[in-house]
C-alpha cells in the first residue's frame, strides 16, 4: 500500500462508484468522497465500502477539490484525485504505488495518469484522444489546482512528474442522455471559462506538457478561427487526419457529438454572450 489519499467527487455515481473504489482500495490508506449530495445510492454504496463521505454544495470541480483538501486532514505522503467513472487497472494501480514507495524524498512530486477513453461500451483508439492525460497524483503540499469552471488541471509548485506507463480507464456506464446533459452543463462553464481566460495565464505556464499543449492549441488557435468554420475543421482533424473513423460507429458519433454538437454549442453560447454586450 502507498502512502496515499484518494479523493472521489460525486454525484449520482451509484453506477461507477464501486468499481471506481475497488480500483484503488488496495492503493490507498483513506478515500475520501465528496458528493454533491446525490439523490441516489452513492453515499450508502461509498460507506459500505469504507469510503468517508463529507457532503458540500457543487460549484465547479475546483472549488469542490479544493474543499476535499481543507476539511479532510490529510497526512499521507501522496493524495490522488479520480472521478468517479474512472478505474486504475491491477498494472496501473501496482505502477502508481512502486512510484509513491520510491519516491517518498525524491524531487518526483508528481504522477501523470493515462487513460483508456471508453464510449458507447467501446474503446476508442484513434481520433487523437488516446491516451487521455491528467496528473492526477502529487505529493501532499506541493501542488495545486486552478480555479476554473471547466478542464481545471492540477500543477506542480515545486519538483517534477513522471508519466505512467499502463493505462487505467475512464468508463461511464451512464447513457448517452446523460453524456448529453453534462456536456450542455460544461459548455456553459467552458464560456464563463473563454470570457475571462486572461486570469488564468500565470498557472497554465505551470501545467505539465501536454496540458499546456492542449491550452495553447485551444486559445491561440482554435478560438482565432471564425466561428462559422472551427467547429468543421474540429471535426475533420478528429475523424479524417486523426483517423477517428477507425473507431467505426462508436468513433463516428463521438467525433460528430463533439464537434457540431458540444463545440459548435460553446460557439454559439459565446455568441449569445457578445451579442448581448454589444446590444446594451
Amino acid at each position: 500500500m502507498a502512502d496515499l489519499t484518494t479523493i472521489i467527487l460525486t454525484y449520482n455515481e451509484e453506477l461507477n462508484i464501486k468499481d471506481c473504489i475497488k480500483s484503488v482500495e488496495k492503493i490507498s490508506k483513506r478515500i475520501i468522497i465528496i458528493d454533491s449530495f446525490s439523490s441516489d445510492k452513492t453515499i450508502e454504496i461509498a460507506k459500505s465500502m469504507g469510503a468517508e463521505v463529507y457532503q458540500h454544495k457543487f460549484i465547479n470541480h475546483a472549488k469542490q477539490f479544493k474543499y476535499a483538501l481543507s476539511i479532510s486532514n490529510i497526512n499521507t505522503r501522496w493524495v490522488f484525485r479520480i472521478d468517479a467513472d474512472e478505474r486504475l487497472t491491477f498494472k496501473s494501480a501496482n505502477e502508481i504505488e512502486s512510484i509513491c514507495n520510491e519516491n517518498e524524498e525524491t524531487n518526483v512530486n508528481g504522477i501523470v495518469v493515462r487513460f483508456e477513453v471508453n464510449f458507447l461500451g467501446r474503446q476508442l483508439k484513434y481520433g487523437g484522444i488516446y491516451p487521455f492525460k491528467k496528473l492526477l497524483i502529487f505529493k501532499n503540499g506541493y501542488a495545486d489546482i486552478e480555479d476554473r469552471n471547466m478542464d481545471e488541471h492540477i500543477y506542480l509548485t515545486d519538483g517534477k512528474s513522471v508519466e505512467l506507463i499502463n493505462d487505467s480507464i475512464h468508463h461511464d456506464y451512464k447513457n448517452l442522455s446523460v453524456w448529453i446533459d453534462k456536456h450542455n452543463k460544461y459548455s456553459s462553464k467552458e464560456v464563463a471559462d473563454f470570457l475571462s481566460k486572461s486570469k488564468d495565464e500565470n498557472n497554465a505556464k505551470k501545467l505539465n506538457k501536454s496540458a499546456k499543449f492542449k491550452r495553447f492549441v485551444k486559445y491561440n488557435i482554435y478560438y482565432k478561427l471564425p466561428m462559422i468554420i472551427r467547429s468543421f475543421l474540429y471535426f475533420m482533424y478528429r475523424y479524417v487526419f486523426e483517423l477517428g473513423f477507425l473507431d467505426g460507429k462508436e468513433g463516428l458519433i463521438f467525433a460528430f457529438l463533439q464537434a457540431f454538437w458540444y463545440r459548435f454549442l460553446v460557439d454559439a453560447k459565446i455568441y449569445e454572450v457578445q451579442k448581448k454586450l454589444v446590444e446594451s
